[in-house]
């Protein structure tokens, strides 16, 4: 995370909610060779200690699982691009403001049996968020189908040991310089999510 201390002081609860609410991250274990990563959709606790996801049984990850492993799960939010002209002081650099969480922890590979209970909380968690629209279920399906794809996935957990928080929003800035610059970020349109990443800046305390 970023080593400035400015930009880690956000309470662990609402690092907690942060994550909950993307719900989806690039899960990371190292190798002796490059990093492997996937990124996954996950459930997560609502006290951050268990997340939980699934991969294809032929993920290099899922493959890997025999034994429980160390891993990072790195969930990012908005972002963007700052130019420097918009602080209008002189001496600025540009920078790039942004909200990530990463989790740490223990992964494992669960057995198979939880999966299909697995698959109808992740989906009543994504379909919650789609209301009013009548929600899609696994009884929905056929059930020879539904077993056979079930098969392809395998259930997996994260005990998480670690949450660490980055909110980069111009905190080592004067108030009037850093509501300047979410301004002009609000509607320069290059980022993900300007229009709440400014939001966030001009809610600092």
């Amino acid at each position: 995370m970023h080593p400035n201390l400015a930009f880690r002081q956000t309470p662990q609860e609402r690092n907690i909610a942060f994550a909950r609410e993307q719900g989806f991250g690039i899960l990371a274990v190292g190798t002796e060779a490059a990093p492997l990563m996937s990124h996954i959709p996950f459930l997560l606790s609502e006290d951050g200690k268990i997340a939980e996801f699934h991969l294809v049984r032929s993920n290099p990850i899922a493959r890997r699982m025999s034994d429980p492993m160390q891993a990072s799960l790195a969930i990012s939010g908005p972002h963007s691009y700052v130019s420097p002209d918009w602080y209008e002081v002189e001496d600025q650099v540009p920078t790039w403001n942004y909200i990530a969480v990463h989790l740490v922890g223990e992964i494992e590979r669960r057995p198979q049996e939880e999966m299909h209970n697995l698959l109808d909380r992740q989906s009543a968690h994504f379909e919650d968020q789609l209301l009013p629209k009548p929600p899609w279920l696994t009884a929905k399906m056929t059930p020879d189908v539904l077993t056979k794809m079930m098969r392809q996935i395998v259930p997996c957990r994260m005990r998480v040991s670690e949450i660490h928080g980055t909110w980069k929003l111009n905190q080592n800035k004067a108030d009037e310089v850093r509501l300047r610059a979410a301004d002009q970020l609000e509607h320069a349109d290059m980022g993900v999510q300007t229009n709440v990443l400014a939001r966030h800046m001009r809610d600092l305390p």
